[in-house]
């Protein structure tokens, strides 16, 4: 019994990955599934679609590495955060589709709460900023909106998960209702000092307290997954958020380590340790994956639009027919050649949090071919990652954390060299890509190991965390900074009204 499962359950794809106990890949099953948008700025994840793919892929996964669910040691969840579900108690079916982290619907209940002054509040009970990013607004619209809602949630009937809970609770056959620190950092609904539900926040938003989970560690007891599913009963032994999941599996245990992860959207986080800081440059505080009852946090910043720019490029654009091929499209031009693409398709996250913004592209010349703006979207990625590091770094030095020595990177991205390379030369700072790119599902899995008592403690698991290669700064930093310059004024023209 040496393997971990984790179960990743991403915003466009449900994988389960295999790990031995050295965190080698030895099986691995993903599928895809229904994205939805109904209107503008709105979007849905049917939520029986996705436990659908995590239990096949659990399976087949586990077929896969040839080994038996006797064989597994434990299984940790990691999962996209702040998509919000809600279900009947007692059938487990969904009353409305899942409303995912990118919605931008609930904004008016964000206008409504800062017009009331909670702003403050809010910030310092559970570190984040008003937005519509989190589960709180989404969960009120769901229960002010799908008719009779409100009246069954008020009557013990309906509950509330972020898709870990939703996971936790199909996987036991409805006998765990829980929740990791993690997670419930992201719903902003949590007093981030307590690691408890905040009864305030919760009148505020006319959210009855009977439909929340449990919050337990990341690394506890979450149950055991019944034996229909696999021909063994297996623990749950760890639960993170996929951003907070993959700063474990990155081995960034310390204050003042970094990293950055390159998917759908972009996610910087710093480890900041136990002491809980409000940032003064446009981050969130959050709780970090934490393996027992200590505190731990860190400041976080999210670009909404990373990866899903080269995806609209394919997809909407037709500028090729495979991601993959934005590196040799890219790499065709020397230089961007003055364009700059700001992928501000549901507005911009932090630093700037300005729900209104809408993407532009400018610099356009005669001579702009399909190729400058392929290498325009692909920097545009490394700029918005840039501006939440300096933002961060700003924060570390205030907190006295001292001066970021480097970036640890992982996500999809990460294997274009072409990117990471433009990001070492913006930041000034070496960039590490480790040989486990998948530290998002590893995380998880070295949080169930801990529980489970495979890993005796962080040092054991610090020294399984190895660099394939480094991207050191090549460019000269006033050129970096010229470039800099010109990226923020097209951020400026980008939020101009």
């Amino acid at each position: 019994m040496t393997y971990l499962i984790a179960l990743d359950q991403g915003t466009s794809s449900t994988r389960s990955i295999v790990f031995d106990h050295k965190g080698r890949i030895v099986g691995l099953a993903q599928r895809e599934f229904t994205q939805h948008y109904p209107q503008p700025g709105w979007v849905e994840h049917d939520a029986m679609e996705i436990w659908h793919t995590q239990r096949d892929t659990l399976r087949e996964a586990v077929n896969r590495a040839g080994i038996s669910a006797r064989e597994i040691h434990a299984i940790g969840i990691t999962n996209q955060r702040e998509t919000t579900v809600v279900w009947d108690k007692k059938t487990g079916q969904p009353i409305h589709h899942a409303i995912v982290w990118q919605d931008r619907r609930a904004e008016p209940t964000c206008v409504q709460l800062r017009s009331q002054g909670l702003e403050p509040t809010i910030l310092q009970r559970t570190g984040l900023r008003i937005d519509a990013y989190f589960s709180a607004t989404k969960l009120k619209w769901i229960l002010d909106n799908v008719p009779g809602a409100r009246q069954r949630a008020e009557a013990g009937e309906l509950l509330f998960g972020t898709v870990d809970s939703w996971l936790i609770w199909q996987l036991t056959s409805g006998q765990h209702h829980l929740t990791d620190v993690s997670n419930a950092a992201r719903t902003m609904l949590m007093d981030i000092h307590r690691n408890a539900w905040d009864t305030e926040l919760l009148d505020a938003l006319e959210i009855p307290a009977a439909m929340m989970p449990h919050i337990l560690p990341s690394s506890a007891d979450f149950g055991t997954i019944d034996t229909n599913i696999l021909d063994h009963p297996v623990p749950i032994c760890g639960v993170a958020g996929d951003q907070q999941s993959a700063l474990f599996g990155q081995a960034c245990f310390k204050p003042g380590m970094v990293k950055n992860t390159y998917g759908t959207g972009c996610f910087m986080l710093m480890h900041t340790g136990t002491q809980f800081q409000v940032s003064e440059n446009g981050l969130v505080t959050t709780s970090a994956a934490q393996p027992d009852s200590q505190a731990a946090y860190a400041l976080e910043g999210s670009v909404f639009v990373g990866g899903a720019v080269v995806q609209w490029l394919r997809d909407g654009l037709r500028a090729f027919s495979r991601s993959s091929d934005i590196e040799a499209m890219a790499g065709s031009v020397s230089d961007s050649g003055g364009v700059m693409l700001v992928p501000a398709f549901t507005g911009l996250g932090a630093p700037w949090w300005d729900p209104d913004a809408r993407g532009t592209i400018t610099g356009l010349t005669r001579g702009t071919t399909m190729a400058h703006i392929a290498r325009a979207a692909l920097e545009s990625i490394a700029y918005q990652s840039a501006a939440l590091l300096h933002a961060m770094s700003r924060d570390a030095q205030q907190a006295g954390v001292g001066t970021l020595q480097a970036l640890r990177v992982d996500g999809g991205a990460c294997v274009n060299d072409l990117l990471m390379q433009f990001q070492a030369d913006l930041l000034g700072i070496p960039v590490q890509r480790p040989t486990m790119v998948e530290t998002t599902a590893l995380g998880s899995a070295f949080l169930a190991g801990l529980q489970s008592g495979l890993y005796a403690n962080l040092d054991e698991l610090e020294s399984l965390w190895r660099i394939e290669r480094q991207f050191d700064p090549i460019m000269p930093r006033d050129e970096a900074q010229e470039r800099l310059a010109q990226w923020d004024h097209a951020i400026r023209q980008t939020m101009a009204r």
